[in-house]
């Protein structure tokens, strides 16, 4: 990768409100030169410039860490890997296990786990409502994925009885709210700004709420 995306990444994570481990950052940049090259073939994201690959897939997907909690989480429709590696190289204490129904895009996220040595990230070819996982999740996160009550009811068999979703939106979606489960509720959203990005993001945390059915 060349000077001008390291030094862009540089910059960018320096306005995040923490901190990278060592090596995070070059792993980011081999993971968007991966991402770069398997596109040409396999068309994994609309996204086609490594120049844009950094706010709009690596800083979108790591503003959310301050809000991972427990040490397994799991990424629902991960595609790309989004966000689930970029986090994985972000918090190398946490386990991630990283869930897809497409065939080409588990192939690349499989060989991008292997080219980067996360040894904390397993990739699972499966749809969500056919996955089974004990006991459980402590963070499921979804980015780009359905509704806020299809994710809900898909995978809530994964998540522990303490546990949270984390679901990233664009808009604030008002109308989702309305089809979530009597038994889930939303605990707190957040306004994110993304480093390098003009566009609205939000974060939706869901909890499960004891006694209810």
């Amino acid at each position: 990768m060349d000077k001008t995306l390291s030094d862009q990444l540089s910059r960018r994570a320096g306005e995040l409100p923490f901190s990278l481990p060592p090596q995070a950052q070059q792993k980011l940049l081999d993971f968007i030169a991966l991402l770069d090259k398997w596109n040409h073939a396999y068309n994994l994201t609309a996204v086609r410039q490594p120049a844009q690959m950094i706010p709009r897939h690596l800083m979108d997907s790591l503003v959310v860490m301050p809000y991972l909690q427990g040490e397994q989480i799991l990424d629902v429709g991960s595609g790309a890997g989004l966000p689930g590696i970029p986090l994985a190289l972000a918090c190398p204490a946490r386990q991630f296990t990283l869930l897809d129904s497409n065939g080409k895009k588990v192939r690349f996220m499989r060989q991008a786990v292997a080219q980067l040595g996360l040894e904390n990230v397993t990739v699972v070819h499966s749809r969500v409502e056919q996955f089974q996982s004990s006991p459980g999740f402590d963070t499921i996160i979804a980015r780009a994925y359905a509704t806020l009550g299809e994710l809900v009811r898909g995978a809530r068999h994964l998540c522990r009885p303490d546990g949270r979703f984390l679901i990233m939106k664009g808009a604030y979606p008002v109308a989702e709210l309305d089809d979530l489960s009597a038994d889930f509720e939303l605990e707190a959203s957040h306004s994110l700004r993304v480093p390098g990005l003009e566009a609205e993001r939000h974060l939706l945390v869901v909890r499960h709420v004891a006694g209810r059915h």
